[in-house]
């Protein structure tokens, strides 16, 4: 699949005096698995449903599939918003009936659905018994249900737990190259483990848009990963300081016994830490590739610093 399925440009949106969307540009091309990552509050949900057409612009355009949105013609999308409703006395065959008649679908692949959400045996089950990843997996289902050539997701696996997550995640992965997917996110391991392409929004600017795997040899930094002994984990929160006093040390993040420490200089890092070291029950020491989560990070502490920074000169 060659082309663009998303283009948007100058995306704005102000409610009264405050600005949520910063006249933003963002292409995604067809048949991309896209995340649109960013922290809770950073303008995700707001360009969703400006993108559904829930919502209007208050400058600027969407274009989906050729389809400008609030142009009078409906793009070819299907969406999952954050929290779906449902009307549980229904069975999930019933709901997905209910809304192929609201699309004016003749003889929908309701069954055929079901099975490729992992609903299949479920089909003449009420909704009110369904646990919470079942019922995002049916709402995955009446997203499909169009046959879009463009699915929206906000949100779609950040209230789950952890086997709810990796269902609707390999869900997503499996339409790869079918259909374009844009979904939003926080948890950005999820991005990492499925998404082609991301762009970070960060306080309704967006900060970059790349793909996956530039994205983390752009702004990659060494990594070394510090584990001891439960024990001795009480005791990292001094060596934390220790090293973040050290030239070398860009950052030092401390999560129970293990130390994670981004550096600028790594022969001086191997150097010192090594000595830092001696007297603890240190059980690996390993140097280690960024991810998602370190590049997203990085870029928001930069663009929160480069803020304030602003704000004291004027």
């Amino acid at each position: 699949m060659t082309g663009t399925a998303i283009e948007i440009r100058g995306l704005t949106k102000r409610f009264g005096n405050f600005t949520a969307l910063k006249g933003f540009d963002l292409t995604v091309p067809r048949g991309a698995i896209f995340g649109f990552l960013g922290p809770n509050g950073a303008g995700k949900t707001t360009t969703l449903r400006i993108m559904t057409g829930l919502a209007r612009a208050t400058g600027g355009e969407v274009v989906i599939e050729g389809v400008r949105v609030g142009s009078g013609q409906r793009p070819p999308i299907g969406y999952l918003p954050d929290t779906p409703s449902f009307y549980n006395w229904m069975t999930a065959s019933e709901f997905l009936r209910y809304i192929a008649d609201l699309h004016g679908l003749v003889d929908p692949p309701i069954a055929a659905l079901l099975e490729r959400v992992g609903l299949g045996d479920t089909g003449k089950r009420k909704i009110g018994g369904f646990s919470r990843g079942m019922k995002q997996r049916l709402g995955l289902a009446q997203a499909l249900l169009p046959r879009p050539a463009v699915l929206l997701l906000d949100e779609p696996a950040s209230a789950l737990d952890p086997a709810g997550r990796k269902e609707v995640l390999d869900i997503m992965s499996d339409l790869r190259g079918e259909l374009t997917v844009f979904f939003s996110t926080h948890i950005l391991n999820d991005a990492e483990r499925i998404c082609d392409a991301v762009g970070i929004l960060h306080e309704g600017e967006l900060l970059l848009q790349a793909q996956r795997d530039e994205l983390l040899a752009r702004f990659a930094q060494p990594i070394f990963e510090i584990d001891v002994a439960p024990d001795d984990a009480p005791g990292l929160a001094a060596l934390a300081e220790q090293v973040r006093a050290q030239p070398w040390a860009e950052r030092v993040d401390q999560d129970g016994a293990r130390l994670r420490v981004s550096v600028r200089d790594v022969p001086a890092a191997r150097q010192a830490l090594l000595p830092m070291l001696a007297g603890r029950a240190v059980h690996r020491v390993e140097m280690v590739g960024a991810t998602l989560e370190d590049v997203f990070l990085r870029l928001t502490n930069n663009k929160t610093g480069a803020t304030s920074a602003a704000g004291r000169v004027a």
